[in-house]
């Protein structure tokens, strides 16, 4: 089936908007509608009440609500609609200022201290220090009586004490943002230090600052109406929320209602302001977020996993082996609205260990990351199954989450992307040791030091009480390994887990995979590009081309009769079979991008034998022989030719 060209664009829900995102919201639209409308209204206060917030209806003291009063009157015949409105006006202007300045101070330290370090560090961070040592309200409380009713001072003072949660928050996002690449890039570009904070720093923050500032908002709306009741706030007869507070308390055996519309806006702001923190949170977590097992198109049904129909290049798939501790049948998966895997079928026997080799782009770590369901860049499986143990983990998130960690296990080409640098080596191995096997403390340790002691790491106790960047390259990869086996997994897949390594702790690495599948009996599910490794660990191996599965045997089989070109090629350009003085053999051209995959063979373009017949219709998977697989119509020449130059 002929794949058409998709644009790479990035999926509707990141490419919305965070406001639209927020308003996606039940809790975000309900929130800011509400904040929207009390501004409205407190602004337009002149307009809709027919009373001055100091006007006196003695006719009406205390009375309910009634045509003439929406609200009723207060114990001076005011109207409570009249002063909750006026009221308003104060309380949102006591935010504003108190807002306007926790986001000057924090906002502005906060990514100077991370971006400048040095001194400005220093200095900001010890700032802070004192600043957090400081007791808020009672310096609030100093300042009111310094500047009797002065809430402007108040509100300032407030914002100034409140910023250094913020200044932390935004430094310790500053200090990791600035080692991207990509700021790097900025700085050889030369751009100034404020153009790259205010182009590729703060942009990154926007949401967390929003969240920060909502929740310090419904601070500030508490504070206030705080010392309004107190009297420290607008001085009576001005209007505050406090103020309407503390005159309902003094009536309330007379006229209870007045609680009601002096205290539930206030506490319908405060609420709003919370959850509207949340709101933004969650939808910048969408985002973010990088994996989806599964997720609906739009306009289906949560529940449902659509399958879509099977590609005509999936003739010769066998059917799962029911003996097979794995079993991946036309496993497809796209990222943007664009195919990057599709139909990859395999098995793994229990013991066994597989190879799944290619070179970059080819989809070997979409396809072991999908397994697990962690689909990168957004995406989402579309079609297949992963049967494990019989179950099928696509369509039954349960038994994805009670098999992740227990069942399969994970080990990344970087170690340190496994551990928490937050956290000491025995913390992060005994929280994984409990979780899996709900046990108390002291058993954990034991079981962290055994751990420790089955991947060969000298001198466990004192290796747990060190962190991730003070172990080396090697000893990390050692201590990731046995938090992948902290669950007791019947299946390791280990994603390029020797790439980051030296040649020397490659081999030790390869060792202990090999000594610790002979204890433990597990299978293993090895992703690389190294024909060594597959040799040195291998039962079986699978060739992965442009997201397809282009060749599978034996690994004896397959070295000594390649049956795919891509294959041949990719054995005879190994360094390992180098020869001195010679080129190492290499295969012209690149692998394409899925949205450039062609019609018909992927490998066509940088194939010495393809034809017209290879280019213009998908090529199916054959079985030539019993247990192996090509996608190859001119395979029977290559068997004849041997592998070509």
């Amino acid at each position: 089936m002929t794949q058409p060209t998709t644009p790479h664009t990035a999926p509707a829900s990141h490419r919305r908007p965070l406001l639209r995102r927020v308003l996606s919201r039940p809790a975000g639209a309900l929130s800011l509608g509400w904040l929207v409308v009390l501004t409205v209204a407190t602004l337009a206060a002149p307009l809709l009440t027919t009373h001055g917030p100091l006007d006196q209806d003695l006719d009406h003291v205390l009375s309910g609500p009634a045509s003439g009063h929406l609200l009723g009157t207060d114990n001076l015949g005011r109207d409570l609609l009249s002063r909750l409105l006026f009221g308003g006006r104060s309380t949102l202007l006591a935010v504003a200022e108190a807002l306007a300045v926790y986001l000057l101070v924090g906002v502005t330290l906060g990514l100077a201290s991370g971006f400048l370090g040095g001194w400005v560090d220093r200095l900001t961070v010890r700032a802070a220090d004192v600043l957090f040592a400081l007791p808020g309200i009672i310096i609030v409380l100093v300042v009111l009586s310094v500047f009797p009713g002065n809430l402007h001072a108040a509100m300032i003072t407030f914002g100034v004490l409140g910023s250094p949660g913020l200044i932390r928050i935004l430094r310790s996002q500053t200090l990791g943002i600035r080692e991207e690449l990509y700021v790097a890039a900025a700085r050889v570009a030369g751009l100034t230090r404020p153009q790259i904070l205010r182009r590729h720093i703060l942009p990154r923050m926007t949401s967390m600052v929003v969240v920060q500032a909502a929740l310090f908002a419904a601070i500030v709306v508490t504070i206030q109406a705080g010392l309004g009741f107190l009297g420290l706030g607008a001085q009576p007869p001005d209007p505050s929320w406090g103020g309407l507070v503390a005159d309902a308390s003094q009536a309330i055996d007379r006229a209870p209602w007045m609680l009601v519309p002096s205290g539930v806006p206030l506490v319908l702001t405060v609420m709003a302001l919370g959850l509207l923190g949340d709101a933004v949170r969650d939808a910048a977590i969408e985002g973010w977020a990088v994996s989806k097992m599964a997720a609906p198109a739009t306009g289906q049904p949560a529940t449902a996993h659509r399958q879509e129909p099977a590609d005509t290049a999936t003739a010769g798939t066998r059917p799962s082996d029911p003996e097979a501790l794995l079993s991946v049948r036309n496993f497809s998966v796209e990222i943007a609205g664009t195919p990057v895997v599709q139909d990859v079928s395999f098995d793994i026997t229990e013991g066994e260990t597989l190879g799944l080799v290619g070179e970059s782009g080819c989809g070997k770590s979409v396809t072991s990351l999908g397994i697990l369901g962690l689909v990168p860049g957004g995406g989402r499986i579309t079609r297949g199954q992963v049967l494990f143990e019989g179950t099928d983990l696509v369509t039954s998130p349960t038994a994805l989450t009670r098999v992740r960690g227990a069942g399969i296990a994970y080990v990344s080409q970087e170690p340190m992307v496994a551990l928490d640098p937050t956290f000491a080596v025995g913390s992060q191995l005994a929280e994984a040791v409990r979780r899996h096997e709900r046990c108390d403390r002291s058993t954990a340790r034991d079981r962290v030091t055994e751990l420790l002691d089955m991947v060969n790491i000298p001198d466990p106790d004192a290796v747990t009480r060190r962190y991730p960047h003070q172990l080396s390259g090697g000893m990390a990869q050692r201590v990731a390994i046995a938090l992948a086996l902290a669950g007791r997994p019947k299946l390791l897949i280990a994603d390029e887990p020797t790439t980051a390594l030296d040649v020397t702790v490659q081999a030790e690495i390869l060792t202990l995979l090999r000594t610790l599948q002979d204890e433990t009996g597990m299978a293993v599910l090895i992703v690389t590009h190294d024909w060594g490794v597959v040799a040195d660990l291998c039962h079986r191996a699978v060739v992965m081309y442009a997201g397809q599965v282009v060749e599978e045997a034996t690994v004896e089989e397959m070295f000594a009769r390649p049956l795919h070109p891509y294959t041949a090629g990719l054995l005879a350009a190994n360094p390992h079979l180098a020869r001195e003085g010679e080129p190492l053999p290499t295969i012209p051209g690149t692998v394409p991008a899925p949205r450039d995959w062609p019609a018909g063979c992927r490998f066509a373009a940088r194939c010495a034998l393809a034809d017209d017949a290879c280019r213009q219709e998908p090529v199916t998977l054959t079985e030539p022989a019993a247990d192996r697989l090509t996608r190859c119509l001119r395979y029977r020449q290559l068997l004849v030719e041997g592998t070509p130059s």
